[in-house]
C-alpha cells in the first residue's frame, strides 16, 4: 500500500481526498500546513505528496523547494485552485500540477503516473 501525504489547509477538501484516495487503495496521511508536512516527511517519508500552494505561513512552492532540496526523488503533485501558478517556473519542479476540483479523476491519474515514473507503483 502506497503512502500519500496530503498537505492542504482546507479540512473539508482534505477529508474528501482522504476518503477518495483511500478507496483507490492508498494510505492517506493529512496535514494542514507546510511546516507539519516537512516535519512529517523527515520522520516518515511518504511515497508521494499532494500539496496545496496557498496556505497560511509557508506556501506550497517554498515547502516543495525545501523538500526537494533534501530528497530530489520525492514525487510532488501541486494541487491548487489557482491556474496562475501553473505557468510560474517555480512550480515546474513538481511532477504534476492539478487544478482543484470535486472530481478527482485527474488527480488520481497524475498520482498513478507520478508513482509509475518514479518506480514506486
Amino acid at each position: 500500500m502506497k503512502n500519500i501525504l496530503v498537505v492542504d489547509d482546507d479540512r473539508n477538501l482534505s477529508l474528501l481526498y482522504e476518503q477518495e484516495l483511500g478507496e483507490e487503495g492508498y494510505q492517506v496521511i493529512v496535514v494542514n500546513n507546510a511546516r507539519d508536512a516537512i516535519d512529517r516527511i523527515e520522520k516518515t517519508p511518504p511515497d508521494l505528496i499532494v500539496m496545496d500552494i496557498r496556505m497560511p505561513g509557508m506556501d506550497g512552492i517554498e515547502a516543495m523547494g525545501r523538500i526537494l532540496a533534501r530528497n530530489n526523488q520525492m514525487p510532488i503533485i501541486l494541487n491548487s485552485a489557482y491556474t496562475s501558478y501553473k505557468d510560474n517556473f517555480m512550480s515546474w519542479s513538481a511532477d504534476a500540477y492539478v487544478v482543484k476540483s470535486s472530481d478527482l479523476t485527474e488527480l488520481k491519474r497524475e498520482i498513478k503516473r507520478a508513482l509509475e515514473r518514479r518506480g514506486k507503483a
